[in-house]
């Protein structure tokens, strides 16, 4: 840990002679860039607000990926839509040098907003068979302004780079199947296989801070159904039944010590029970338990035990019953997204020049964020990355929740409101980040 800090930290205080060495000059580009935004901030706030009001849930994201690709075409960029069902990659080149990918989400969730905010979403959707209520309450309507905001800089700035822009825009994150289905429609097959890689996400921190961190940024997530079946009968005979019920409740409580008695410590793990449906009313013993979990986890070890404990406690509970074995189904999971070290090294010192303390350099040992992202599919395909975690919230608003003795609203809330000047820190960070590794 103390030879990566040091690390690090040489590489702030080198940066000015990397400069001098002919690499980016930081603060100069910050300038730069502060200037495009003056120009084109006023713009990318209508389209997060035009984005923010009309959201659409995973894989039906097509007036969000059609307003996307015409602002990208007006920028002269090659555009594909419908890669992965609803995504589209933005391609643009400029001469010799290498291929970096820029990633945006294009999701919102199925849940109602109850931000009071003047353009709130009032949209709904159909999801699952159900109709509900849609809003961008985790902040991909600022990725996607910061997404097209970076891309207007760099063009305007394209003397100071080379090489080629891969810009995509990725349906379905908040199901974590976004970026596997672009995987599978060919997304390094039919474009340039990108040699680096860089994505942002929006927190309820201090507007414009940027964490820099090497190693694991986000939790692996893994959902898992659990089906127990009984046997059903009159709620007035239970000697006459199996109880699923009774056998589901034995389960989310005995599962959790897989946590407390099984996991490290030290080690960060979470199962959590987020649904449990049984039976219709209460004279009736349902043959029947549905469960749903997540789970979440930054090491692979700790990912399988957690994964094979929520078997092994399932049929332990079943078991115990009398009752058939349950069905358990592992219906999705992807791991952590993990940092490139020697690409958090490189970016490092320009970010550090340009933001001053706002660029936050962790240590690799710090912990990552509970959260999942599904960016870490395009890690896992070979891309070296940094994915930034941005503050987006005023250092004024902050300090009024913790007056109320309240917390600041976390992504997925109904009351998440980041900050739009968070897009400037956003399109600061992306820019500096290819300048680095494309840079003239």
């Amino acid at each position: 840990m103390k030879k990566r800090l040091i690390v690090l930290a040489a590489a702030v205080a080198a940066f000015p002679l990397f400069a001098q060495a002919g690499e980016v000059d930081a603060v100069a580009a910050k300038a730069r860039i502060d200037t495009l935004l003056d120009k084109n901030y006023p713009a990318l706030e209508r389209l997060y607000e035009d984005i923010h009001a009309h959201p659409e849930v995973a894989f039906q994201e097509t007036r969000t990926a059609s307003l996307l690709a015409g602002r990208m075409r007006d920028l002269g960029f090659e555009v594909t839509e419908k890669v992965g069902r609803t995504g589209l990659v933005a391609i643009y080149r400029n001469g010799e040098g290498p291929t970096v990918l820029i990633r945006t989400e294009l999701d919102a969730l199925p849940m109602k907003e109850e931000s009071g905010l003047a353009y709130a979403s009032q949209a709904k959707a159909t999801v699952d068979g159900k109709e509900s209520f849609v809003a961008h309450a985790c902040g991909h309507d600022i990725h996607m302004a910061w997404w097209v905001g970076t891309a207007e800089t760099l063009l305007a700035m394209k003397g100071q780079w080379r090489g080629t822009l891969m810009f995509v825009a990725q349906p379905a994150e908040e199901r974590v199947s976004g970026a596997k289905a672009m995987l599978d429609d060919g997304l390094f097959a039919r474009f340039p296989k990108p040699d680096y890689g860089f994505a942002a996400h929006v927190m309820n921190q201090p507007l414009g801070r940027v964490v820099i961190k090497a190693g694991a940024v986000t939790s692996a997530s893994d959902a898992v159904e659990v089906t127990f079946h009984g046997r059903g009968g009159h709620g007035s005979m239970p000697s006459a039944t199996i109880d699923p019920i009774v056998i589901g409740a034995h389960f989310v409580s005995d599962v959790q010590t897989i946590i407390s008695r099984e996991k490290d410590a030290g080690a960060f793990g979470v199962i959590t029970v987020g649904s449990f449906q049984a039976g219709s009313v209460g004279n009736i013993i349902p043959d029947h338990a549905d469960l749903k979990l997540t789970l979440r986890s930054y090491s692979p070890e700790v990912r399988q035990l957690l994964l094979d404990g929520v078997a092994r406690t399932a049929r332990a509970a079943a078991d115990m019953a009398g009752a058939p074995a349950p069905d358990v189904r592992h219906a999705e999971g992807v791991g952590s997204v993990v940092n490139d070290g020697a690409l958090v090294e490189r970016v490092a010192g320009t970010l550090s020049a340009a933001l001053g303390e706002k660029a936050v350099l962790q240590p690799e040992s710090a912990p990552g964020v509970s959260a999942s992202e599904d960016y870490s599919e395009f890690i896992v395909a070979g891309v070296p990355s940094v994915f930034y975690m941005i503050g987006g919230y005023d250092p004024e608003v902050i300090a009024g929740y913790a007056a109320r003795g309240e917390p600041v609203p976390v992504n997925h809330s109904p009351l998440f409101a980041p900050d739009p000047a968070s897009i400037r820190a956003g399109v600061a960070t992306l820019t500096l980040s290819v300048l680095t590794v494309a840079g003239e």
